[in-house]
C-alpha cells in the first residue's frame, strides 16, 4: 500500500438554458459557489444575486439536484439566470479550467484534489453524491467480485475514479484483475451500457443514471439487466468505517470564490433543500432533469433511489473523502497529485 502524507475539459454536451426553459420542458443547470469559508446565512441572503452563472455538470446523479434546484427556484437568491453545460469526459473539465471557461462545476472529488495539489486554484464546496457506481450484468448470478473471475468486464474511464476504485476493491478481494478478468475499457457510460446490452461483455461498470438506462434498454431488447454489485456496499465492507463513497462534488475556482464569496451559503442551502426534494419527489425532479441530461424522465426517476444524492459540506465529510483519496493513491499515487490536500481544499 502506498501511504500518502497528509499535509494538513472542453466539449459541451448541451447549451446553456434559462430556468424558464426548464419549466417549459427545456433544460438548464447552474449554480454559484465560492468563498474561502461559508458566510453567515443572513449575509448570503442579503447579497445581490448574480445576473448569470454557469455550472458544468456530468450526465449523472448530482446534476439532477442542481437542475431541480434551478427549476424550483431554490437558487434564485444567488443567481437570476443560471445555465448548464454538460460535460461527458473529465478531460473536458480539465480543458475548461485551463482555458478559464470553467469557474463552477461538479467533478469527481479525486480530480478536484489533483487540480488543487497542482496549484490550479480550485476548492471543494460540497459532496453531492455518496456513490453512483454499480456493476450491471445480464447474468444475475454475478453478485460478488469473486464471481467476475474469468469474465469479460467493461470498465469505465481508464485511470479515473470508477476504474481505480474498482481496482482497489479487486486488490482487497485478492483478485488480480489484469490476469483473472478480461477488462474492456470504455470512454463513456453509454458505450459500456451498449456493450452490455449487445452481449459483448458479461458485465459492465456503469454509474447512475446510465445504470438504470441499461435496465430499460435491456428490457426493450428482450434482455433482463441486473444491478448485481453495489460498489458503495463493497467499499463499506472493505473500509469497515466509511460506508459512503463521496464520489463527486461542487468545485469553484479561486477567481470566482474571491469575486463572489457572499453567494455561497445561499447556493449551499438551496442545494440541501433540492437534494431532499429530489429524493422525496423523484418524478418531478426527473422531469426537470430529462432535457439537459438527454435521457427519458422515467429512466431518471428510476435511477434516483440509487444515486445517493446529498449536498454535504466538504469539510463535514473530510475523513470519508480522504479514505477515497488514499484508495486512489494506493492504485495510482499520481492520481491525486502526490499527497492528500490540506485544510484549504475543504470549504
Amino acid at each position: 500500500m502506498v501511504k500518502i502524507k497528509n499535509l494538513g475539459s472542453r466539449r459541451v454536451g448541451s447549451q446553456g438554458l434559462t430556468r424558464r426553459n426548464i419549466l417549459e420542458g427545456g433544460a438548464s443547470l447552474v449554480g454559484a459557489f465560492a468563498a474561502s469559508g461559508f458566510v453567515p446565512s443572513d449575509a448570503a441572503h442579503a447579497a445581490a444575486a448574480l445576473d448569470l452563472l454557469e455550472i458544468w455538470g456530468p450526465p449523472a446523479g448530482p446534476s439532477i439536484t442542481v437542475l431541480h434546484a434551478i427549476a424550483t427556484g431554490r437558487l434564485d437568491t444567488a443567481v437570476r439566470k443560471p445555465t448548464l453545460r454538460v460535460w461527458r469526459q473529465v478531460d473536458e473539465v480539465r480543458a475548461g479550467l485551463t482555458s478559464k471557461s470553467f469557474d463552477v462545476g461538479i467533478m469527481p472529488v479525486p480530480v478536484a484534489a489533483n487540480l488543487y495539489n497542482r496549484g490550479l486554484g480550485v476548492r471543494l464546496v460540497n459532496v453531492m453524491t455518496n456513490g453512483i457506481l454499480y456493476v450491471m450484468s445480464t447474468d444475475a448470478s454475478l453478485t460478488s467480485l469473486e464471481a467476475l473471475r474469468g469474465r469479460k468486464l467493461a470498465t469505465l474511464f481508464p485511470n479515473e475514479l470508477p476504474s481505480l476504485l474498482l481496482e482497489r476493491l479487486f486488490r482487497h478481494a485478492g483478485i488480480d484483475a489484469a490476469k483473472e478478468l478480461e477488462l474492456v475499457p470504455t470512454a463513456t457510460p453509454l458505450e459500456a451500457m451498449q456493450m452490455l446490452v449487445l452481449g459483448r461483455v458479461d458485465a459492465a461498470l456503469i454509474p447512475e443514471p446510465a445504470a438504470s438506462a441499461a435496465i430499460v434498454k435491456g428490457s426493450l431488447a428482450g434482455k433482463a439487466v441486473h444491478r448485481v454489485i453495489d460498489l458503495q456496499v463493497e467499499w463499506g465492507k472493505m473500509t469497515g468505517e466509511h460506508k459512503i463513497v463521496p464520489q463527486a462534488g461542487l468545485v469553484v475556482t479561486d477567481r470566482f470564490r474571491e469575486a463572489n464569496a457572499s453567494v455561497i451559503e445561499a447556493i449551499q442551502e438551496g442545494l440541501v433543500q433540492a437534494a431532499a426534494d429530489v429524493v422525496a419527489h423523484p418524478a418531478r425532479a426527473a422531469n426537470n432533469a430529462a432535457g439537459p441530461l438527454q435521457m427519458p424522465w422515467p429512466v431518471i426517476e428510476q435511477s434516483i433511489p440509487y444515486c445517493n444524492l446529498v449536498a454535504t459540506r466538504a469539510r463535514d465529510v473530510r475523513p470519508a473523502i480522504e479514505a477515497v483519496l488514499q484508495a486512489m493513491a494506493d492504485v495510482n499515487p499520481g492520481y491525486i497529485g502526490g499527497h492528500l490536500p490540506d485544510d484549504a481544499f475543504y470549504l
